[in-house]
Formats: C-alpha cells, sequence, structure tokens
C-alpha cells in the first residue's frame, strides 16, 4: 500500500443524494500517484456520480475529498481539479470542428486567447500521435463530425493525454476501440504512469482488459464501498462479480434454449462475390473493425449511400430509401452511439420507449394504454425509474441502453440490427440482453450482431461474417468452427 502522503486524491464518507434516492451512501476511495487503479460496479452502483462530483460537476452533500501534490501537501479542492481530467464513456466532442482544434480547445482557457493554428496543430498531432500516428497524420484537418465512433474516441483521449493532467478518469475508454488500438492506448498509458508518475482510473466492465492494464481496484456496490485498493490479481472474475452483486459470468441466464421459429421467409443479403441466406430465428455475428460492419448495418437500416449491399425478402426493395421506410417495413436498429444517436435526452423515459412504436404505428401521444405498455416494458426489463416522465440522463449507461431495446420489443420485425449492444454495461445487464435477443431470434426475428468483443460473438451466434481492417468480407464462421483465434486470423485484429 503507498503511504499516506503518496495518495493524490483521497476520497472519504461521500454522499450524495437526488431527492428521495440516495445514490452515494458514504463511499471511500483513494489513488495513488503511478497507479492504474480500476473502479467496478453495476450499472447505478454510483460510480459516475462520483466521477462527476471529484471533477466539480456535482456537488456532494457530505464527506470529503482531498487531493495532494508531489510533496504529499494538502491543496484545495478548486487547485486540485486542475490536474484532473475525464474522459467520458459518452464523447463531449464539437463535430463542427476539426480533430485538431478539438484536442487543443482546453488550452485556450479564455475566449480571448490567441489562437496560433500551426503551433495548435503541431500540439494536437504529438498527442494524437501517441495512440496513432497513422491517424494523426490523415485525420488533424478533419471535422469530427465525419468520424466514426472509434476515431472520436481516440481523439478524446488524445485531448485528455495533452491536457497536461495528473489524474485521468477513463470510463469505458476502449468501448469502441479495435484490440490492437486498445492494446496502443494500454502502452501509452503504462509509459505515462512509469515514467510521468501520471495516475489513471479505469472504469471497465471487461475483465480480461481490466486484469491487463489495472494495478489494484475498488468495488462499489449500491452506493458504497466494499472493496478498497486491493490488488487485482488477489481477486478471481468470480470474486468480483460477486462483490458487485452481478450474475455469475459462468452461468447461463437458461439452461434449455427456446426452440426457435424457423417458418417465414428467408432473408438474402448480397454483394459483389458474396450471398448469403439467413433463415427466420438466425442470429448472425458481425465481427471486425468499424468500415466494413458499418458498410453493412447503413444498407440493412436504410442509412446507406452506397450500392455496396442488397437486400431480398417479399415486400422489400433491394435496398431501403431511408431508415423509416425500413422500420416500416419490420427492420428495426439499435446504434452502438447510444449518446448522440440513440437515447432522445430532452423526451421523457416514456417517449424513449415508445420511440420506434410510434414510427411503424404513426402515433404521436402517449395515452393510457402506451403508459401500460411502457410500464410493462420498463418491468420486463428491470428498469427502476421514479417516473415515466423523468428524463433518461436520471438514468446510468447501462440503464439508458436497455432503454433503446426496449424499443423493439413487441414490435413485430423481421430483422434487428444491433450495433455493440451491450457496449458499457454490467456482466448482470449483458446476460440480460444476451436472454432478450434470444428471446426475439425464437419469435422468428433475424438478428444482425455487431461486436468487438470476440467472446460475446462466440456465445450467441449462430455463424459470424468476418471483415478484414480494409472493410472487406474476409469469411463466414460457423458456430462449431467459432474461435478467438479464428476470428482474429480473419480479421486481422487480435483476439
Amino acid at each position: 500500500m503507498p503511504a499516506q502522503d503518496n495518495f493524490l486524491i483521497k476520497v472519504e464518507g461521500l454522499v450524495k443524494s437526488y431527492g428521495a434516492t440516495s445514490v452515494l451512501k458514504g463511499v471511500g476511495f483513494s489513488v495513488a500517484r503511478g497507479e492504474v487503479h480500476a473502479l467496478l460496479g453495476g450499472n447505478g452502483a454510483g460510480k459516475s456520480t462520483m466521477i462527476r462530483i471529484i471533477t466539480g460537476a456535482v456537488h456532494h452533500d457530505g464527506g470529503s475529498i482531498s487531493f495532494r501534490d508531489a510533496d504529499g501537501q494538502v491543496r484545495s479542492e478548486a487547485e486540485g481539479r486542475k490536474g484532473v481530467t475525464v474522459v467520458h464513456q459518452e464523447l463531449a466532442l464539437l463535430p463542427h470542428l476539426t480533430v485538431a482544434e478539438n484536442i487543443v480547445l482546453p488550452r485556450y482557457a479564455s475566449g480571448m486567447s490567441l489562437f496560433d493554428r500551426k503551433r495548435a496543430f503541431d500540439q494536437a498531432f504529438d498527442a494524437l500521435s501517441i495512440i496513432d500516428s497513422d491517424f494523426a497524420r490523415q485525420s488533424l484537418h478533419r471535422l469530427v463530425g465525419s468520424l466514426s465512433l472509434h476515431e472520436g474516441q481516440m481523439v478524446e483521449i488524445a485531448r485528455a493525454l495533452s491536457s497536461g493532467a495528473e489524474l485521468i478518469l477513463l470510463d469505458e475508454p476502449t468501448a469502441n476501440l479495435t484490440a490492437a488500438e486498445t492494446e496502443r492506448l494500454f502502452t501509452v498509458l503504462r509509459r505515462l504512469t512509469r515514467e510521468n508518475g501520471l495516475s489513471v482510473v479505469f472504469v471497465s466492465h471487461r475483465m480480461k482488459e481490466i486484469r491487463q492494464i489495472a494495478n489494484v481496484c475498488t468495488i462499489i456496490r449500491d452506493g458504497r464501498t466494499v472493496v478498497d485498493r486491493q490488488p487485482i490479481e488477489t481477486l478471481s472474475d468470480a470474486d468480483i462479480v460477486e462483490k458487485m452483486g452481478q450474475l455469475s459470468a459462468s452461468l447461463p441466464v437458461e439452461t434449455v434454449a427456446k426452440p426457435r421459429k424457423r417458418d417465414g421467409e428467408s432473408l438474402t443479403i448480397r454483394e459483389e462475390g458474396l450471398e448469403m441466406t439467413l433463415s427466420p430465428g438466425t442470429i448472425l455475428g458481425v465481427a471486425g473493425a468499424p468500415a466494413g460492419p458499418h458498410t453493412l448495418i447503413a444498407a440493412l437500416v436504410g442509412a446507406a449511400r452506397a450500392k455496396r449491399w442488397t437486400v431480398s425478402m417479399t415486400g422489400w426493395p433491394e435496398r431501403f430509401s431511408s431508415p423509416r421506410q425500413a422500420a416500416h417495413l419490420g427492420a428495426g436498429f439499435i446504434t452502438g452511439d447510444r449518446w448522440n444517436k440513440g437515447v432522445l435526452h430532452s423526451l421523457p423515459i416514456i417517449d424513449n420507449v415508445l420511440a420506434s412504436r410510434r414510427v411503424v404505428r404513426g402515433t404521436r401521444f402517449a395515452g393510457t394504454a402506451e403508459r401500460i405498455e411502457c410500464f410493462d416494458l420498463l418491468q420486463a426489463l428491470k428498469v427502476k425509474a421514479a417516473s415515466l416522465w423523468d428524463l433518461p440522463n436520471t438514468l446510468s449507461g447501462g440503464t439508458q441502453q436497455k432503454l433503446l431495446l426496449a424499443r423493439w420489443l413487441g414490435v413485430p420485425s423481421r430483422l434487428l440490427v444491433l450495433e455493440e449492444p451491450t457496449r458499457g454495461v454490467d456482466i448482470g445487464t449483458k446476460k440480460e440482453i444476451y436472454q432478450l435477443i434470444r428471446d426475439m431470434a425464437a419469435s422468428g426475428t433475424i438478428i444482425l450482431w455487431w461486436s468487438t468483443e470476440n467472446a460475446e460473438l462466440m456465445e450467441i451466434c449462430d455463424r459470424v461474417l468476418a471483415f478484414d481492417t480494409e472493410g472487406r468480407c474476409a469469411g463466414i464462421i460457423d458456430h462449431d468452427e467459432l474461435s478467438e483465434d479464428r476470428l482474429a486470423e480473419l480479421t486481422g485484429m487480435a483476439a
């Protein structure tokens, strides 16, 4: 254990409530200099609230936060927070500015600061090159709005690394990165903690990555600290899951799989050199870096401009003209970009849940029947909300993901396309999502599931369509032949 004066930050007895809802109930948490500290807990445990309090975005109701300098002297909270930066699970980039401008923006604290474009681009290049020098050379002048989600994640992390912070809080930083990009990020973090004394708080639900990067862990459960600064190697995955209060990661949700409804028309997907027919109830996995999967998904949900892919099913055109047409004809879609393209932040929970139904049915207002329907859906998904009229930002990220799933539960769908549907959710919620998707497949819905987690594809999919790093189709693997090595071979991405 580090000596007391080696702690960069120490949180003691932190308390926070929102009305009658108590979120933090005396949390304790401390981070030493030069360590990577895993902050673990299920969705809604209080991790994000504590992070917002540490950064000063939210005021706490009780407890204390103390910061120390390199000599062990206590700083004021205001001074200490200058050395803290956070990369949230949902990106906070300005789409109308370039990559370089987004990276250097925090350096210009005043609106009256003079902007030296050459110097700014040099600073941005140095920061982004730490993660990916090729991306830095190619993308500094691009508008952030043109980037993919995983490219935006790299820009956000580069901005944090360039800020000169002593403590970086990373909330699911690898959710949109490929395995190779993740390993590059980890290499950078290890070097900065070792050589610069940087401290990192790493929030993730991916056990493999936690063990790759973290030294110690703290586990929060129901607003309380249940494990305080324990070396990560002293805890098994089962120990961590149990202390988080989650379902065992080793236990299947169902002991007997429901028979799938196989009658009905199949869906045929074509591109040059490839034709694939999916029968009702099929779960098709999609693996690989975003370039290939994004092109296929855009075609299947009516968002494609290119004419690379075509579909064939009775009553469907070869290409949908819009997402609205796709939804009307029974093609549902759950985006992986929950924050920017999924959740309707200014609308209450009920409108978020009923959004797809209103597109399909052509309705606008929530009557009594819809309120009952929404309540039943939230009950089925184990979503706890004080009111159907609360805004979705009162819910944890994993619970917001359930709202997106709720949109398509019970809606007659011939195809449901899912982008990273378990991104940023805890193990218990992940297992619940798996079961929901299995149930939808059992009803005859064809499922297309893109994930960057190979283990996830192996668990739930009947077949996997793999794309290489250039976005080209590299092969189709049946479930019996699926393995981490085989997926890595076809996608060109480490397992």
